[in-house]
């Protein structure tokens, strides 16, 4: 951590006794402040008026003056004015700022007269962010390590969120309810990237009370336990769910506890898509991102709408391989830790976590037939994976790829398709882990175009991922238990 300029100045004081004493004056008679009987001088700030309030981007002269008992008027440098949130403003009876952010500011007006003496006026002003500023309002904090938000279809009053150590959370009406919709704790293996990972609704939840949840068991027989998908009911109180009608669909065996995957959701076909990574290690150990005849390192699509186990889509690309696995819907992916569809185009976005190098937005049109490969692990993004050449015959490459100087781990995100915010619709957002950044981009023939920093939106490092209620409006999640909704201030 850098030395603060109190800090720095500590030596420099310690000295000047030694330099009065070389040049053969006593440092007894040092004054460190002004001298005996010198009267500070008496300050007023003239505006901003008392309870003033701007938006971001305006423009507003501060001004001030000083009067000195024995000097008379100041000006110049021996007034400064500056700001409790953005530091010095400049010096001198009126100083015109246009950069102020967004928040409630303490200006002070400080004057200090030639001896040293001086004495400050104060006033407060708000900064609102502006018409058509994209911001953050708190939703939820404390929760225990937050990875997901979501709601059921028409329901305007209850955010469900999901806890990596095993519980899904309800914030009903703004306020996080103290009992869990549904407990796994005892069933959950939290360790690396483990834990309740996923979530979704049953398109017809509203009548049939379904849904499905995806976590990693440690029970199993490679080392990383094994990751379970299993629906269950809700009771007949609401806002609780009957622990006791959980059934598992599928199960798969984890060789390491990290490149789980873990995401689940419902595609606009009604069939349920679900994320694996490629079982984890590093640089692929087990090949599995470019072998289609396995679950690991791909997305599948399934179909859960009886009341046993899945079955197998007809339209899936590999349903009469003898090889292949008829789950696969596409593969070649290292991890895909969020992936969502576009409510009004039915696109696919993938974020795809990188290794050491690259991290993905993979997008897929409604009309995709299945059966991509994004490459992994002959490609790490959109450069080949340890080698200066490899052959990229029959890969899909991603619409989108950033290096590790800007982050770590892409956290895919959603196509924003609610209300509240016109300008934002059809933007793709999207964030990194480290970096704590959040961006966007608009998908348009087959391009990412349009993209931008969104830094209003950023509530810092550890994005664990975004959620979207069900009007469409997105929320962000951090790991450190916080909840935040997408908003125009």
């Amino acid at each position: 951590m850098a030395d603060s300029p109190t800090d720095r100045r500590g030596p420099m004081i310690a000295c000047l006794p030694l330099l009065l004493a070389a040049i053969g004056c006593s440092s007894a008679s040092t004054t460190m402040g002004p001298p005996p009987g010198n009267q500070p001088p008496q300050v007023q700030i003239a505006k901003p008026v008392a309870g003033a309030s701007i938006s971001v981007g305006d423009t507003l002269i501060f001004v001030g003056s000083a009067t000195d008992p024995e000097e008379g008027s100041l000006t110049g440098i021996s007034l400064a004015w500056s700001s409790s949130r953005d530091g010095g403003l400049g010096s001198g009876d009126s100083v015109l700022a246009t950069t102020l952010t967004a928040g409630v500011h303490t200006i002070t007006l400080r004057a200090t007269d030639t001896q040293g003496a001086f004495a400050e006026a104060t006033r407060t002003l708000t900064v609102s962010g502006g018409p058509g500023t994209l911001g953050l309002e708190p939703v939820a904090s404390g929760l225990s390590d937050p990875v997901f938000l979501t709601a059921p279809a028409n329901d305007s009053t209850r955010l469900f969120v999901v806890e990596k150590t095993g519980q899904i959370r309800i914030i009903r009406n703004g306020v996080l309810l103290p009992t869990p919709f549904l407990d796994l704790t005892d069933s959950v293996s939290t360790g690396s990237e483990q834990g309740l990972l996923g979530f979704a609704f049953y398109p017809d939840y509203a009548t049939s009370g379904r849904f499905l949840v995806s976590y990693t068991s440690p029970h199993g027989t490679q080392a990383g336990g094994t990751s379970i998908i299993a629906r269950y009911r809700v009771s007949a109180a609401a806002d609780i769910a009957d622990p006791a009608s959980g059934v598992t669909l599928l199960s798969l065996s984890q060789p390491y506890s990290n490149h789980n995957g873990g995401m689940i959701a419902f595609g606009p076909d009604g069939y349920l898509y679900a994320g694996f990574g490629d079982g984890g290690g590093g640089g692929d150990p087990l090949s599995t991102g470019q072998d289609a005849r396995d679950l690991l390192g791909s997305l599948l699509r399934l179909a859960v709408s009886g009341n046993g186990g899945y079955t197998i889509p007809a339209g899936n690309p590999y349903a009469a391989s003898l090889t292949l696995r008829h789950e696969v819907w596409n593969y070649g992916l290292r991890n895909p830790w969020r992936f969502s569809f576009d409510r009004q185009s039915g696109a696919l976005y993938i974020g795809d976590v990188g290794q050491n190098a690259r991290e993905e937005i993979d997008v897929a049109p409604l009309t995709s037939a299945g059966g991509e490969n994004y490459g992994w692990n002959t490609m790490e993004g959109l450069t080949c994976y340890n080698a200066a050449t490899c052959d990229q015959t029959g890969l899909t490459l991603p619409v989108l790829d950033y290096d590790h100087g800007q982050g770590c781990s892409v956290t895919g995100g959603y196509v924003y398709r609610g209300a509240a915010i016109p300008a934002l619709q059809g933007h793709y957002l999207y964030a990194d882990y480290c970096g704590g950044w959040v961006r966007s981009f608009q998908w348009q023939n087959g391009q990412a175009t349009d993209q931008q920093d969104r830094p209003t939106l950023s509530p810092g490092s550890l994005i664990t991922s975004f959620g979207e209620d069900a009007a469409g409006e997105l929320y962000i999640l951090q790991q450190s238990g916080e909840v935040f909704r997408i908003v125009l201030r």
